[in-house]
């Protein structure tokens, strides 16, 4: 790709429908609409994105989405992360001619365009093999498990991540920018995503369930985004009430209009 070309970009939706902290997930009903139904309404009225595609492992979750008009995939139910799952759909000969592949959270119906971009263009100027995002960390996420905390160099690049500060974490190192709350945006070229996926798990990932520590252990460098604020999204019950009032005060667009090629 020429660096001053817009580069093509495909957006994959991960929607595994076994989920620990929220069984069937992606079928959640957010003010009557299922959970991925609001994801994917939301991503296709980006002009960012020149394909969007949901990848499941799941047939009903697939019923449903094609019924909506998304272009679905069904995938391997032995993935063991949405990376994994997104690497399997990427690799298939309709979607193997984009420049940046872009992995969008199933349980974000907020997600924001701008994050998106941030994301692709790390990867799109070809300093980077993997883009993500990271926002601001508030005080009430120090002690979060959920809040995903990144520790990046002045070059923006990730340098750990974990569910708790590390030990001693200076208050300069908080305050100067260099940690920020993980969000869980990835954006990969496409000989990152194939190096990422061919690399054997790593005991930190599994002991953290942060899929994001095996490139990083390997030595794959992946760039960090600075975004403004989190987009809320939805892992556990207690989740589904805050995001539905924000959700009444965005109006939902791509309500109508064809299926992306």
């Amino acid at each position: 790709m020429h660096r001053s070309a817009r580069p093509r970009v495909l957006g994959v939706i991960p929607a595994r429908l076994d989920s620990v902290r929220l069984p069937r997930k992606p079928l959640h009903p957010l003010l009557g609409r299922p959970l991925v139904e609001w994801v994917w309404r939301r991503a296709r009225a980006m002009p960012l994105l020149d394909q969007l595609v949901v990848a499941t492992d799941a047939a009903e979750v697939a019923s449903l989405c094609r019924s909506l008009g998304a272009r679905t995939e069904l995938t391997s139910a032995e993935h063991r992360s949405g990376t994994e799952r997104v690497a399997e759909v990427a690799i298939r000969p309709a979607y193997r001619d984009h420049d940046v592949i872009l992995n969008i959270q199933g349980d974000e119906p907020l997600v924001r365009e701008s994050h998106l971009r941030a994301a692709v263009e790390l990867v799109a100027s070809g300093k980077w093999p993997l883009g993500t995002c990271a926002a601001p960390l508030a005080e009430c996420d120090f002690d979060d498990p959920a809040a995903v905390k990144v520790g990046t160099d002045h070059d923006g690049a990730a340098l750990w991540f974990d569910r708790a500060l590390p030990d001693g974490i200076s208050d300069e190192t908080l305050r100067d920018g260099r940690v920020g709350r993980h969000l869980g945006i990835y954006s990969y070229s496409p000989s990152g995503l194939a190096n990422w996926v061919s690399l054997d798990p790593v005991e930190a990932e599994r002991e953290r369930s942060l899929e994001q520590l095996r490139p990083l252990a390997h030595g794959i460098a992946m760039g960090v985004a600075r975004v403004s604020a989190a987009a809320p999204g939805v892992d556990t019950p207690g989740d589904v009430p805050k995001v539905e009032a924000m959700l009444r005060e965005e109006p939902l667009t791509g309500e109508v209009g064809p299926e992306m090629t």
